[in-house]
This record gives C-alpha cells, structure tokens and sequence, in this order.
C-alpha cells in the first residue's frame, strides 16, 4: 500500500475514534459520577474502610475488565449484521442462522425483550446523568441544594426540545468536549493517587476474591453497584455500524479505560485518607477553585451522554419499526447528508414525560441508582445468550475457546442481574415494568399483524384467479396505477375497491410489495424484482433494510433497468388503510383493542413510504380479528 494511502486510513481511524468518544462512551463515561459512592451510601452500604475500599476497587478494575474491554470490545464487536450492531440486529442474524423455527422464534423473543429493556435505559440515563451532574451544585454551595431537581428538570426539557433541530451541528463538538471530560477523569485520579499510592493494590483481584469469600452476602450487595461502572457497554456494540469496530477499540483502549480506572483508584485514595468524602468522592475530587468548572463539565457530558441514549431509542424504533415489531411512525430526517440523523416526535415526548417523573419521583441519582442496573444487566444477559446461540447454529468448526469465554461472561452477567434483583423494592421494579409493558407492545403489534394477514388470506382473493378472469373485458383509462400490497400473493383490497366504483382498470397497474429485510442496508443493484403477471400487469418487490428508509418512488425508478418504465406525473399510488372491528376473538378483547390503538398512530403510508401527497388515494376497510 503507498505511504500516503495508510497515512490517509490512519487518520481516518483516528477521526472516528474522536467521533466514537462521545456517542459510543458518553454513557459509561459519567458513571464515576455516582458508581463508587453508591457501594458505601444507602441502607446496604459497606463501611468506608481501607481494606472494604481496596475490594471495591478491585471488583470495579476486574469487572471492567472481563465485561468491557474483553466480552464487548474484543468478543462481541465481531458479530456484527452486515456491520450493524446493537441487540435486534443481533436478533435478525440469530434469527437468520437459526435451524428451527423453534429455535428462530425462541431467539426473537429474547431479542425483542432486550429491545424493550432498553427502552428502560434510555429513560433512565439522562435522569441519573443529569441528576448526578447537577448535584454538584450541593457541594460547591450547600445552601443552593434545593435547586438541584428544578435545574435538572430545566436541562432536560431543552435537551429534549431541540432534538427536533437535529444533533449534527452539536455533534461536532461532543467528540472534543468528551476528549476534555475523560482528561479531567484521568488528571482528578493521578492527583489523589499520588497521595495515596498505595491504593493500586487494588489491581490485585485476591482483595475482591478475599471480601468476596469472607463476606458473601456484602458481596453479592456490592454487585450492584459494582454493575453501575458497566452501564453504557451496550452502546459499543449498538453503535458499531456508525463507526466500525477498530475506532471503538481505539478510543476505548486509547482514553476511555485508562481514565475511568484511574478516576475510580483516585476516589478510592480520597476515601482511604478521608472516609466522610464517601458522600460524593467525585467532586471532592476537584480543588475548590475548580468546582464550579468541573460542575459545568460534568453537566455537558451527562448532557452528551443523555444524547447519544436518546439518539439510540430513535435507532431502536426505527429498527423495530422495519422489523415489523411497531407500527409506521412519523420519522423526521434532520441532516440532508447524513442519513443516521433521525428524529421521532412521538419516542421524544414520551421519553421526557417518563424522564421528568423519574427525576421528581427518585429526586437524588443514589435513588436512582436502584433502578438503573436491572434493565442493562438484563440486556447483557440476553446478548450474551444470543452470541452463544449464533455460535452453535453457524455452520463451519465450533471455537470451544470462544464459547467457554461467553459461558464466564454470562455467569458473572447472571451474578450482577440477581444482585440487582434484591433493588426490586427501591425502585429496580420500574425498568422491567416498563420493560414488560413495551415487550408486550411489541409482541402485539407482531401477531395482530399476522392475524390481519390471516384474515386478508381468507377473504381476499388469489392473485392466480384475478389474472385468468375476465380482465380482457375490464375497460383501461390512461396512466400508471400502483397498488400497495403486503401479500403479492392476494390482490389488494383497494383494487377491488376501485373496480367496485369505477370499473375501470389502468392501463399499466403495478403491485407493489415492500420487503423489510433482517440486514441493514440493498444495494441498487438487488433492490427491485420485476415480474409480467399479464399485459399492462406487473408486480415489483421492492427491498429496504432494517437500517434504510423506504422510498418507494426511487425504488420504482430503478424498475426502468427491468424494462418497467414509469411516468412520475401519470402515476397514482393507491393504498388501503384498515381499521379493527370486534371479531370472532382470536386475540384477547384487551389487547385487541391495544392493537387498534396502535394501528390508529401508524404514519400514513403516503408520509412513510415518500409517495407525492397529491398523487394518493386511500381506501379504508374494516377487519374482524
């Protein structure tokens, strides 16, 4: 390779990894915020004493360690969904490897479960980032406590209100601001560390193995909070597909690592020389003169950390939604050049109402704390399981080594869940509530939509019989119809609509099925499939990733390649909307009724799909389930 083409691609790693600081670590990057305090403070919490101290810190350096920098940087990053990551990518490839649908169903389940989990994390970080952030205020001036929650709440509503004005701009600076952030983590630890050297004995995992024999119980406590230095390792994987695997390792090798350990080891020297400072080691951290700076920084990278949260519930929806697992929503484009940039006016209302009760709720990020490691432990279970399972099915030799390495990553997994189980009463019942709640949102909208398929199997009719019959006879007007269908098997509802009225037929029709595919991204080149039904009939099947936005108008364009050339101004595009009535009952009453509702915030195919406004028309029907 010439010199200046491996210096170009040097640079170019180097440059996303700057990008990857502030989205892929923004999340596991604030939790010295409040991760370390949490095992001393609260009803279970342990003594602050030198010797519980150095356990602390040695389970903190070696959980890190095997669940961070081996499972997820090293591990998962190589699985990845035509590069895509994040746990319903990984579902779509477990499902695609699967050899039963047995097994394929039992994948998918687990995979939407973790989806919903996430949801749960996404509400709860930018409450507890924020929270913890601001919370500083109460250490640098003890008589402004009481405006810590107001302040929060106040930076949350206009963090959640200019995500309509897109993040791009805002983005350029989060890699830099982040770049600070960590330098700051690493220069407060180096300076309490060298005072008290000592405590880097901590790296020695015997202090973790000695508490943990000595005391079991106080262990298993401790877990939890040892889990809240893991918190935000979902998003290496989730976010692999912006940046590719190299930058995220880079920069977590590189900065983010080194920093966090050596923040961590440096409240740890500060409580060993000074136990009261357990009640927010972080900012006592800071000489005075730099506590209100480190206040206002700390309040930026919560605030980054919120936002690349809230950037993947965005991807997550957008993802379920091509999945077929929700309905179509309104999805607004902010950047004209990057396609990643996305907002949904429906997921950003509904996640700051939930955030602004979770702050006036929990009040404190130490309450907060409670709630916050069931819903990731849990996800981090479900996507180890899965990695094992794409494991077994894949064809080609088993790599033993690999599969033994997941079975420890998922035991220690299965320790820091069960630890935060006993946090149920404290608050720990709320994400998997929620949990539950989207789960079965998910779910429902999956089989009502297959029940709705059933349905239009039986009373539609076949597409073989409509094209033998009496189509000769059927007077043609000029133009090009498109009829939306989601069975190009069965002739679409609307077509029978629109020879009921009119009894008239154009004289080129087009069906047009559109195909959600379980990979991220078609090329052009496999993007349309053109079939002759009949004279002046075709069916197109038009295919969209997971990871793509359906446009049907450009897709259709390329049919000119299969010999089906359109005319955009003589086109008309013609969908049905259907709407529920009760039926014979093969869904519950209840979540029947869930499904209408759900089906009644469904984007218009028009919107959704980039058909011109002016050239739809749209039939309703009515379905029994």
């Amino acid at each position: 390779m010439h010199p200046s083409a491996t210096n170009h691609s040097k640079s170019g790693t180097a440059g996303l990894a700057l990008a990857a600081l502030g989205v892929v670590y923004g999340d596991i990057g604030t939790s010295p915020l409040y991760a370390f305090k949490e095992a001393f403070i609260g009803s279970h919490g342990l003594d602050p004493t030198d010797m519980n101290v150095l356990a602390t810190l040695s389970a903190f350096f070696w959980a890190v360690l095997v669940i961070i920098s081996l499972k997820y940087v090293w591990v998962v990053l190589r699985f990845d969904n035509e590069g895509e990551g994040g746990v319903l990518a990984l579902t779509a490839l477990a499902h695609r490897v699967s050899r039963s649908p047995r097994w394929g169903l039992l994948a998918i389940g687990g995979g939407i479960f973790a989806a919903a989990l996430f949801y749960g994390d996404a509400i709860i970080t930018p409450a507890i980032s924020v929270l913890s952030a601001v919370e500083g205020i109460s250490v640098a001036t003890p008589h402004l406590e009481h405006f810590v929650v107001p302040v929060t709440v106040g930076i949350l509503v206009a963090l959640f209100m200019i995500q309509k004005h897109g993040t791009g701009q805002v983005g350029r600076f989060f890699g830099p601001v982040t770049v600070i952030w960590f330098v700051t983590l690493a220069a407060l630890g180096v300076a309490s560390i060298v005072h008290t050297p000592e405590v880097l004995r901590a790296i020695d995992p015997r202090y973790a193995i000695d508490f943990a024999s000595a005391r079991p119980h106080a262990a298993f406590i401790l877990l939890s909070a040892v889990f809240l230095a893991l918190t935000g390792g979902e998003a290496l994987y989730a976010d692999m597909g912006h940046f590719g695997a190299k930058p995220v390792r880079l920069a977590w090798y590189g900065l983010v690592w080194p920093a966090l350990m050596l923040n961590y080891f440096g409240q740890g020297a500060l409580v060993m020389r000074s136990p009261v400072a357990i009640q927010n080691p972080f900012y006592l951290l800071a000489p005075d003169w730099f506590l209100i700076p480190l206040v206002g920084l700390a309040t930026l990278a919560t605030v980054i950390a919120s936002q690349a949260t809230i950037t993947g519930a965005y991807s997550m929806t957008l993802q379920a939604t091509r999945l077929g697992y929700l309905p179509r929503l309104r999805i607004l484009h902010t950047s004209d050049t990057e396609r990643g940039q996305i907002y949904i006016p429906s997921v950003n209302w509904l996640m700051l109402v939930a955030v602004i009760v979770l702050v006036l709720q929990f009040r404190s990020s130490a309450a907060l704390a409670a709630a916050y490691g069931i819903a990731v432990s849990g996800t981090m279970i479900i996507t180890t399981l899965l990695t094992v399972f794409i494991l077994l099915m894949s064809e080609g030799r088993v790599r033993y080594g690999l599969l033994a390495a997941l079975a420890v990553f998922g035991v220690l997994e299965a320790l820091f869940f069960s630890s935060n189980l006993t946090k149920l009463g404290e608050g720990g019942w709320m994400p998997m509530a929620l949990g539950a709640f989207i789960f079965l949102m998910l779910t429902t909208w999956k089989e009502g939509s297959r029940l709705l398929a059933q349905q239009r199997c039986r009373i539609d009719v076949p597409m073989a019989g409509f094209i033998k019959g009496p189509l000769p006879d059927v007077p043609r007007v000029f133009g090009t119809a498109v009829y939306l269908t989601s069975e190009p098997s069965l002739v679409p509802s609307a077509l029978f609509h629109n020879l009921k009225h009119y009894k008239v037929m154009h004289e080129c029709t087009v069906f047009l099925h559109v195909v959600n595919e379980d990979i991220p991204r078609i090329d052009d080149a496999e993007r349309v499939a053109v079939t002759l039904l009949a004279e002046g009939i075709y069916n197109v099947d038009a295919r969209f990733g997971f990871r793509e936005e359906p446009d049907v108008p450009a897709a259709l364009a390329l049919a000119a390649t299969y010999g089906l050339e359109l005319e955009p101004m003589t086109t008309t595009y013609f969908v049905a909307r259907s709407s529920i009535v009760d039926g014979p009952g093969q869904m519950p009453r209840w979540r029947c009724n869930l499904f209408g509702w759900m089906m009644r915030q469904s984007e218009g195919a028009a919107t959704y799909f980039k058909l011109p406004a002016n050239q739809v028309v749209e039939l309703g029907t009515q379905v029994m389930l």
